[in-house]
């Protein structure tokens, strides 16, 4: 089933994750999408992107919503017309929505080794706490990744830095959350992030 999993951090709050196994065909017939919807999946160059695009919207189909529902603001912040939060992301065959009444941030990205070759761009004072020799160091950075990249779409400002403004401090994979701030403009922003592990990828979710 494509739905493949379903997390209700709190009461308020809801994200379901959904496994890309459909043909851009069988994901396109049985939804209807805006004209702009629709000339934007035509006009992507990647089937992988588009069906990446599609499953969203069977995402939000699953929360009761339709792609009508969804806007996107100047900066390409996603937002629904009943005033409910959302974030979204997907990454290869996954994707996955969070729908809240707080201010939500997401991001699911597979487990690469060249993640390592970018470390040093979105990393800082993290490097002081990871083993680069430790079996689990690809999926640690991973981590990190995912958990600044939901800040970023929590925080909304667009051009912040991963490595200048945003820290994680010090955690393990098995705890499946970490502690993460955001140090911008004189103000310390504290955040308790979620993240879990599935088929080589991880995802991290950010609630204000």
């Amino acid at each position: 089933m494509p739905l493949y999993k379903t997390i209700n951090p709190n009461s308020q709050t809801t994200v379901k994750i959904w496994k890309i196994s459909e043909s851009y065909d069988d994901l396109i017939k049985p939804i209807t999408l805006k004209p702009e919807s629709l000339e934007r999946v035509l006009g992507m160059k990647s089937e992988l992107h588009q069906r990446g695009f599609l499953s969203v919207r069977h995402l939000l189909a699953e929360f009761g919503y339709n792609d009508e529902d969804l806007f996107y603001d100047e900066n390409g912040k996603p937002h629904l017309k009943d005033g409910k939060q959302i974030s979204i992301t997907h990454s290869f065959n996954f994707s996955a929505v969070i729908v809240s009444d707080h201010i939500v941030g997401i991001d699911i990205e597979k487990q690469r080794d060249k993640i390592t070759i970018i470390a040093h761009k979105f990393i800082d004072y993290e490097f002081d706490y990871l083993d680069k020799t430790a079996s689990d160091y690809i999926r640690k950075l991973t981590a990190i990744w995912c958990v600044k990249e939901s800040l970023y779409k929590l925080f909304a400002t667009p051009g912040l830095s991963f490595k200048k403004y945003f820290l994680v401090i010090p955690f393990e994979i098995i705890d499946e959350e970490t502690v993460a701030w955001i140090d911008y403009k004189d103000k310390k922003h504290r955040y308790n992030i979620h993240f879990l592990e599935f088929e080589g990828f991880t995802c991290a979710y950010a609630i204000a």
